[in-house]
C-alpha cells in the first residue's frame, strides 16, 4: 500500500506527465505463458488472471495516454469525456488518476467551481488512499483562495498545517494566501513564518513564503514595521 501511495502522489505532484505513465503501463504488457500444457490447473488459472489483468492495464494505459494527448491538443472537452469514461470503466489506479486529471482540466478551462467540486469529491472518497485524498484537498484549497472565505479554505486544509504532516507547508502556504486575500496580515505573516522556520520546507515553497513575508513587511504602515 505504501508503494501504491507513493506512486499516486508522485504522479499527481509531477502533473501526471505522459512519459512516466507510459513507463508504468508498458510494465504490464501481456506476456506469453510458455509450456501451458505442463502447468497444473491452479497455476494456469492464476496465470490466466494475470494475463487478463495485464491486458486490461495496457488497455487503460492506452486510454489514459490518449486523453492526455487530447488535452495537449487543446481538445479539453474531448479529453474530459475520455477521462470520465476511463473513470467509469477502468481499473487499478487509472480511474483515480482520471478523476484528478479531469479536475485539473476543468480548472484550466476556467471552471473553478467544477474543479473544486471534483477535487472535493475525490477527497471525500474513502476508497481512495488517504495521501491522495489529502492532495485533492490541497488542490481544491488553492482554487478556493480566489472564490471562498478564509474559514472555508481553513476547513479544507488547516488540520494538515501542523505537526509532521507531509503537506504541512503547502497547507500553510494556501492558508497564508487566503489570509492575505481576507486582509488579515498578521495571520498571513504567521503562516509564512511557520514555513520559513521549518527546516524541512521544500525550497520552492520556502522561497515563495520569504518573498511574501518581505512584501507584507514592506507594504505595512511604519508603525507596524517597528
Amino acid at each position: 500500500m505504501a508503494h501504491e501511495n507513493d506512486s499516486f502522489i508522485r504522479e499527481v505532484n509531477e502533473e501526471l506527465r505522459s512519459e512516466q505513465i507510459s513507463r508504468v503501463w508498458r510494465a504490464y504488457r501481456p506476456f506469453i505463458i510458455a509450456g501451458a500444457a505442463l502447468i497444473v490447473l491452479g497455476t494456469a488459472g492464476y496465470r490466466g488472471y494475470e494475463y487478463w489483468h495485464s491486458n486490461n492495464a495496457s488497455q487503460y494505459g492506452d486510454q489514459f495516454l490518449a486523453a492526455l494527448n487530447l488535452a495537449k491538443q487543446n481538445k479539453t472537452d474531448e479529453a474530459i469525456a475520455a477521462l470520465e469514461k476511463l473513470e467509469k470503466d477502468g481499473s487499478g489506479a487509472y480511474p483515480v488518476l482520471a478523476r484528478m486529471r479531469a479536475a485539473t482540466l476543468l480548472s484550466q478551462k476556467g471552471d473553478a467551481a467544477g474543479a473544486i467540486k471534483a477535487f472535493q469529491q475525490v477527497a471525500a472518497d474513502s476508497a481512495i488512499p488517504a495521501v491522495l485524498r489529502d492532495v485533492a484537498k490541497m488542490r481544491a484549497a488553492y482554487l478556493m483562495v480566489d472564490t471562498s472565505t478564509y474559514a472555508q479554505v481553513a476547513a479544507e486544509v488547516e488540520p494538515m498545517a501542523t505537526g509532521s504532516h507531509a503537506l504541512r507547508n503547502s497547507a500553510r502556504e494556501v492558508l497564508g494566501l487566503a489570509a492575505m486575500k481576507a486582509g488579515d496580515t498578521a495571520k498571513a505573516k504567521q503562516w509564512f513564518e511557520d514555513i520559513a522556520n521549518d527546516a524541512q520546507a521544500p525550497r520552492n515553497i520556502a522561497n515563495r513564503a520569504q518573498i511574501l513575508l518581505d512584501t507584507l513587511v514592506s507594504s505595512a504602515p511604519p508603525a507596524a514595521k517597528s
